[in-house]
């Protein structure tokens, strides 16, 4: 459930606990209004969530005023319902309960060289991969995910993608790759001719730093790199976080890292912030990451064998095996 749990308000009080389905507008976790689809559940009248508070569940066993409430133990609001928050639901007797629907992240690949899989290659031609991976995460992560496939390197191809996005409905568009300064590189001149209103544009990070945030409207723009692993890793720090915050998760910005101790040395660190793609061994102690000799952002198999991240913050000193550090984990959400 990510929407109010009051929706419905004075209706929910008048039915004395039926079910109603509405269809409203609401301000999403970062702003602006998305449509947003709530099934009431079974409540009494009277009731806090008729009057608009948090969701007020009677549960197995409860004598009488006693309710799981959104502000007690268990967390209600912006919880995501996998198999045992639905079994318990259900031993509560709900048949149905408050959601909001998933949102929609559009993704769009850019560039001449792409070719899908399975496709004849030509020359100087490359077999897109960035959007399956950005695609898997963005899934996991509880999103719709809308493919407007490879488009060429001009303007008019760019600018058709973006207004396919739009009439689509998507609350984030994914560009991936021409988010660069090179000759080819005219994403984010596309956007600008379609509204966009730029947030940022590069970030002192490592890979990932032709990163690109704006908005057109309503919908949200996260522009990633081309290269694969740049791409990969920005989706799991910025667009993962985005999708839990417009689902309604209020944990979506917490800190992902976790503790862990180096596997090996690694040199001082330079002015931006690194993330080592690393093994993880579980130990009686911390686990034990150890990054690979290798970091090069296209290199897809070093990703492929990888468990976490190692974040090295800007001017980290020199590190030895044993000490310790931070991690991210690549497992999907």
């Amino acid at each position: 459930p990510g929407g109010e749990e009051g929706s419905g308000g004075r209706a929910g009080g008048r039915a004395g606990g039926r079910a109603g389905r509405q269809r409203r507008w609401q301000r999403g976790a970062q702003g602006g209004r998305r449509e947003v689809l709530t099934q009431l559940a079974l409540r009494e009248p009277g009731s806090e969530a008729a009057g608009g508070g948090g969701t007020s569940l009677r549960g197995f066993g409860m004598r009488g005023s006693r309710r799981l409430r959104g502000a007690g133990p268990f967390r209600w609001r912006g919880l995501r319902l996998g198999p045992c928050e639905l079994a318990l639901a259900a031993a509560m007797n709900h048949a149905t309960v408050p959601v909001t629907r998933r949102p929609r992240i559009a993704l769009l690949a850019t560039g001449d060289e792409l070719v899908k899989p399975g496709d004849a290659l030509g020359p100087d031609q490359i077999v897109t991969s960035n959007t399956y991976a950005v695609g898997a995460y963005a899934e996991a992560a509880g999103a719709e995910v809308i493919d407007l496939g490879i488009t060429g390197d001009t303007f008019a191809a760019i600018e058709a993608g973006i207004r396919a996005a739009r009439a689509a409905e998507a609350d984030v568009l994914v560009t991936l790759g021409g988010a660069s300064v090179g000759d080819h590189d005219l994403v984010q001149t596309a956007l600008a001719n379609e509204g966009m209103e730029l947030g940022f544009w590069k970030i002192a990070m490592r890979p990932g730093k032709p990163l690109m945030h704006g908005r057109i409207g309503d919908m949200r723009i996260l522009g990633l790199p081309g290269n694969p692993v740049s791409a990969i890793v920005c989706g799991v720090l910025f667009l993962i976080p985005l999708i839990r915050a417009l689902a309604g998760d209020p944990l979506a910005g917490a800190d992902q890292t976790e503790s862990a101790v180096l596997g090996g040395d690694l040199p001082p660190n330079d002015s931006r912030q690194d993330y080592l793609r690393a093994t993880l061994v579980g130990t009686e102690g911390l686990p034990v990451a150890t990054p690979f000799g290798r970091q090069d952002s296209s290199m897809l198999r070093v990703l492929a064998r990888s468990h976490c991240l190692v974040v090295r913050p800007p001017h980290a000193p020199a590190a030895k095996a044993g000490d310790p550090c931070r991690i991210i984990r690549l497992a999907t959400p």
